[in-house]
């Protein structure tokens, strides 16, 4: 089944707010950023540009599993440099494709060199349920009609 929706329906629906870390932060400032607004990755921004990513996976495999301190750690040392981005005109399906393949479960969304917004797996799935729910609806008042 494809899933129609683009990544600038996902956005206007849920927000386009983005909250970000500097890559000089320490990682505690940034787990107790993702901890207060609930959620599970930050884009990493310098001179605002994204020049990474750090989600609580790079916390737990890069610090807390390495023995080091959270709070004498820069985000730079353990961010994910290779950022994978999508744009507002990607679709569901593309995302859920370049999640799948890349093993991210966050998408920093662009319009050129500027964040406009961020998707995760759960954004995704929550799409895809709605849109399915909707499809059933709309099949269900189909076969009873208006008799």
């Amino acid at each position: 089944m494809e899933i129609v929706g683009s990544v600038g329906a996902i956005l206007a629906h849920k927000g386009s707010a983005v909250w970000s870390i500097a890559p000089n932060s320490m990682i505690f400032d940034a787990i107790q950023l993702m901890a207060d607004k609930n959620v599970g990755a930050l884009p990493v921004v310098e001179n605002g540009q994204l020049v990474g990513m750090l989600s609580e996976r790079d916390y737990t495999r890069k610090v807390s599993l390495k023995g080091k301190s959270s709070k004498d750690t820069p985000v730079r040392e353990i961010m994910t440099q290779d950022v994978v981005t999508v744009t507002v005109a990607d679709t569901v399906s593309e995302c859920m494709q370049v999640m799948t393949n890349s093993h991210i479960r966050h998408l920093p969304v662009m319009e050129g060199n500027r964040i406009v917004g961020l998707v995760s797996l759960g954004d995704l799935v929550k799409w895809t349920i709605s849109a399915q729910e909707a499809t059933i609806e709309a099949l269900q008042q189909y076969i009873s009609g208006p008799y």
